[in-house]
Order: C-alpha cells, then structure tokens, then sequence
C-alpha cells in the first residue's frame, strides 16, 4: 500500500440553532461530491451530517461540527466531528435504538452507524465527542487509524500549520511544520515544506534537510519528522524547533526531543533519534498552538479510542486559542 496525502485547512463551524443544521449538510454534502462521491454516496453523507447536527441541537447544547477530507486505503473519504457541550452518553446506550436523553424516539445515532464506514465517541463532563467516515465505497476496512485536525487562527483563513503523512509498505513517515507567526506569511513557509516532501523519501534527517531547502526563502518554521518502520517496530525521529512528539501508552507519555534552530532558515545538523519496541503506542504531534501539559492518563479510557477523537480532545482542551493549531494522532502498526 502507498499513500501520501498533505492534511487539509479543517473546517469549522458552530452549530447552534436548525438553520445551521442545513450548513452542516450542505458543507458536507459539497465536500463528498468534489471527492467524487456518487449521488447515493452522498446521501448518505447528508442524512449522518443532518443526524449528527440535530443531535447537537436536541441532546448537547449545541457545539462545534468539524468537517474535512480523510485519506483512506482507496481514495479519500469524509470525516465529520461532532463536538457537544452537553451532558454525554456511552456509546453502547447511544447505538442502541429508543435510548433517548431528550425524549425522542432515540433511533439517530444507530442510523448513523448503519450509514457510516467509521464511528466513534468519547464523553466526559464537558461534552460528547463523535466522528464518523464515510467512504465512497461503504467498506469499513479502508479506514485508515490516524486522526488530524488543522485550524486557523480564529477569523483567519490560511492556516500556517500543516501535516503530510507517507506510507511505503512496511514503512509510515508522518512530518508536522509550523511556520512562525499565523497568517499568509506563515501558510508560505509551510506550504513551501510540504511541497518540498511531496515526491520525496529518505530517513527523518534527510527529510528535514530537504524541508530546510524547501522552507528557505520564506520566513521558516518548526518541523518534525517521525518514521516509523513495522518490521522492526522501531521509531526513527528528528525535529527542530518547538513540534511536541510523545509516544503514549498505558504506562505513560515518552517525549521525543527536537533540536534548536529555524527550518529554511537556520540550524545545526538534526540528529535523529530511535526508539525502539514503539509497536502499539500511540503517536501524538502537534504544533504550539497546543499547550504541552497534556496527559492522556487524565481522560479516563480515551487512550483506547479511535486516535481521530484524542486530537479532538486535546484540540477541545488544550488548544492556546492565540495561534494557530495542528494535531496529528496515529497507532503506530495499525497502518499496514
């Protein structure tokens, strides 16, 4: 299998009030027709888009809907995010047909399990987390087990973060690029590093090298790249500037080290750094728009669930809210 894709801006919107219902649909809708979604396909994403919203209305007090592309073993799929602020569920009582929180007849979110490829939620004191994929083909074996959000600052439209993910048969390569500042400037230089990796391969301190000649000329960045090799199952890691990395598990979060110095601009050589026995771990990145006291031992189960809704949790909870932000979560050994 070979796949590389470069994440998307993530879109999102509040939803509130029923007409924005109609937005989520419509938004969803549109973004399944540009990946080529036939007119069936695409119904099925309009009617998980308006069941997840109106469940936003009805059950969580209204939230934030997530949309975006999502790379799959074939093609590209949609994934949606749901995002509440209400009072939770468990996902076996919520997929159960009549169980209702609001005194409907409580058949939504088993409706969406029927039309969706991918379904997954988390719920805690503060909301309820869901996410769907839908793919072109209802196949639930094409999901890929990563999880990706890419946000903008608040009101901006470019996005100065960004990810790309590479697999190579046994080997998954996964970069994270933060160009200083937000703003067109830093789209610039970040976009100009995943341009540089598009067609490229090589081990992580070649690959930044390769960023470092790209990102030149523009105002520069952080940059990470971890690699991960499923034979061996060993990590093979290399950064500069502040991308956090950790390799998390059931004993605890393992932090992977970056050097100092300005992708495109200027540094010493990036030293990379293995990590050995990283088989079944979870991958966590992100850029600074997160804060780095985070500990997935604090959100009780949620190191189990699909990594699409940790970079949700961590997105809901720690975000900074004065930069931009870019999470990318993955199982490492899942991918193959």
């Amino acid at each position: 299998m070979e796949v590389t894709v470069t994440g998307d801006v993530t879109r999102l919107f509040r939803v509130d009030e029923a007409s924005q219902v109609g937005q989520a649909r419509r938004e969803s809708t549109a973004l399944a027709q540009t990946l080529g979604f036939d007119e069936a396909a695409c119904g099925r994403v309009a009617l998980v888009a308006t069941e997840l919203a109106t469940n936003m209305l009805k059950h969580g007090r209204g939230g934030c809907f997530q949309l975006s592309g999502v790379a799959a073993r074939e093609g590209m799929g949609v994934e949606i995010c749901a995002i509440d602020e209400g009072p939770g569920f468990t996902l076996e009582d919520g997929l159960r047909d009549g169980y209702s929180t609001a005194g409907t007849p409580g058949t939504g979110l088993g409706a969406i399990k029927r039309k969706a490829q991918v379904l997954d939620a988390y719920s805690d004191a503060k909301g309820a987390i869901v996410m769907v994929r839908l793919f072109a083909q209802p196949r639930a074996e094409l999901d890929l087990p990563y999880g990706a959000v890419r946000v903008p600052l608040h009101h901006e439209v470019v996005c100065g973060d960004a990810w790309q993910l590479a697999i190579r048969e046994q080997r998954v390569t996964v970069t994270l690029i933060d160009g200083l500042g937000h703003g067109h400037g830093a789209a610039d230089a970040a976009d100009a590093g995943t341009r540089a990796l598009a067609a490229a391969s090589g081990e992580p301190g070649e690959l930044i090298a390769r960023l470092h000649a790209g990102m030149s000329g523009t105002r520069g960045g952080a940059a990470a790249v971890m690699q991960f090799d499923s034979r061996t199952g060993q990590v093979r890691f290399a950064g500069v500037g502040n991308i956090v990395a950790s390799l998390c598990d059931g004993d605890g979060v393992r932090g992977m080290p970056s050097h100092p110095g300005i992708v495109g601009v200027q540094f010493r050589k990036a030293q990379p750094f293995d990590f050995p026995n990283a088989t079944g771990k979870l991958l966590v990145m992100h850029s600074d728009g997160l804060q780095t006291r985070w500990n997935l031992r604090d959100h009780p189960a949620l190191l189990s669930r699909h990594p699409r809704i940790v970079a949700a949790v961590l997105l809901r909870d720690y975000a900074r809210g004065r930069d931009d932000a870019c999470v990318f979560v993955m199982r490492l050994g899942a991918m193959q």
